[in-house]
C-alpha cells in the first residue's frame, strides 16, 4: 500500500470499519496496474484465489498478478500455498468458459519457493481442460524475458499458448540470472523434439492439416511443417510423452496415405485391363468408379459369389455368377464385365 501512494491509502481508509466480502478493490495508484484487489486473509487460500479470479472475469480484466498468498503472516508453507493457488486456477479454467481473463501471474520474491511452485505446476500439467474456450489454461512455463523466434511455416495452425510467468526478484543481477538459468534448465529437461520425414508430407491436404491441428490442441506439443528440407518433414516438439504419442499418430497418418495411394495405383492398373459396368437409367451401360471396379474384379478372382456395391448412392447385392444386382426393394440391374485385352485375360 505504501508503494501505491496516498490515493490508494485514502481509498483503503474508506473501507475501514465497513463490512465487505473477502476483498475490496481500489485504483492502482502509483503501481503499474489499473486496479488493486485487497484480500481479507483467511486460511482458505484456494477459495480466496477462486473468488478473485471470478471477480476478474466478471469485471473483464485481462490479467491478474498474485503474490504467494499465505506464506508471510499466514505461515503457510510454500508447498501448501502453491497447491492451493494452482488448484484454484485449474478449477477456474475447467468449470467455466473464460472470455476475458487471459493471463494469470504468480509473483515469487524468494527463490527458495520456486521449486515448490514448479513441482506443483508439474503435477497439474495434464489436469487442465482441453476445450478451446478455456483461455486460462496452463500449457507451458515461460520466463518473462523471451527470445525472438525464427519465422517458419506453421501448418497454417497457430497454437495459442497461455503463459505462466515467473517474475524474479533478487539481491543482485547475478542471483536473478542464476535463478533464471536454473528455471530454464528445469523446463528444457522436460522438452524433446522429434522429426518425421516422408515424401508424402508435401502432399498433406486440408484433412491432414486438420488432424495435426487437433493433435496440437489436445497435447502439449508444437508442430511445424518444414518443406525446405530435401525430404519434407514434420517437426514435433514439447513434453516428451506427448511428443512420442503425436509422432506415432503422424506415422499412422502417413501410412494411411501410403495405403490409399497404393489402392489407387492398383485400381488404375485393374481398370486398364478390365471394366465393370451397370445398366443405367437410359439403357446404356455405365462404368463403375475405379475402386468399385477393382473390388468387383478381386471378388471374381477370389471366386466369391456376391459383393455389395453402391449404384446411384444405394446399396446393391451383386450376384457374380448371374451378373445381376439387387437392392433391398427387389429392383434388379444388369451388370457387365468387359475385358480390355482379351489376349491376356
Amino acid at each position: 500500500v505504501e508503494a501505491a501512494g496516498s490515493q490508494v491509502k485514502d481509498e483503503c481508509a474508506q473501507y475501514a470499519g465497513q463490512s465487505y466480502r473477502d476483498f475490496f478493490t481500489t485504483q492502482g495508484g502509483k503501481l503499474l496496474c489499473s486496479k488493486i484487489i485487497h484480500l481479507l486473509y483467511n486460511n482458505d487460500v484456494e477459495n480466496l484465489v477462486s473468488k478473485v479470479l471470478n471477480e476478474c472475469e466478471l469485471r473483464m480484466y485481462k490479467s491478474v498478478a498474485f503474490p504467494a498468498i499465505g506464506t508471510g503472516q499466514g505461515k503457510l508453507s510454500p508447498r501448501e500455498a502453491a497447491d492451493d493457488m494452482l488448484d484454484a486456477i485449474v478449477e477456474f479454467a475447467r468449470e467455466r468458459s473464460v472470455q476475458h481473463l487471459k493471463k494469470i501471474r504468480i509473483i515469487i520474491f524468494q527463490t527458495t519457493m520456486l521449486r515448490d511452485f514448479y513441482t506443483s505446476m508439474k503435477k497439474r500439467e495434464h489436469s487442465c481442460p482441453s476445450t478451446k474456450e478455456s483461455q486460462a489454461q496452463i500449457k507451458s512455463v515461460f520466463l518473462r524475458k523471451t527470445q525472438p523466434t525464427k519465422k517458419e511455416k506453421h501448418l497454417a495452425l497457430e497454437k495459442k499458448i497461455y503463459l505462466a510467468t515467473f517474475q524474479i526478484c533478487g539481491v543482485s543481477k547475478q542471483k536473478v540470472e542464476e535463478t533464471e538459468a536454473w528455471i530454464n534448465k528445469l523446463i528444457l529437461n522436460e522438452q524433446i523434439a522429434n522429426i518425421v520425414s516422408d515424401e508424402l508430407i508435401e502432399h498433406f491436404d486440408e484433412r491432414q492439416i486438420n488432424t495435426l491441428t487437433d493433435l496440437q490442441k489436445k497435447n502439449l506439443v508444437t508442430i511445424q511443417l518444414e518443406n525446405k528440407s530435401p525430404i519434407p518433414q514434420v517437426k514435433i516438439s514439447g513434453i516428451s510423452k506427448d511428443v512420442c504419442f503425436v509422432s506415432g499418430e503422424v506415422q499412422k497418418m502417413i501410412k494411411k496415405m501410403k495405403d490409399t495411394k497404393l489402392e489407387e495405383y492398383k485400381a488404375e492398373l485393374v481398370f486398364s485391363q478390365v471394366e465393370w459396368r451397370y445398366l443405367g437409367s437410359n439403357d446404356r451401360f455405365v462404368a463403375f468408379d475405379k475402386l468399385t471396379n477393382m473390388q468387383l474384379e478381386d471378388a471374381k478372382i477370389a471366386k466369391k459369389t456376391h459383393l455389395t456395391v453402391k449404384i446411384d448412392m444405394k446399396n446393391y447385392q451383386v450376384d457374380l455368377k448371374s451378373l445381376q444386382a439387387n437392392d433391398d426393394q427387389g429392383k434388379t440391374i444388369s451388370i457387365q464385365r468387359v475385358p480390355k485385352n482379351e489376349g491376356k485375360l
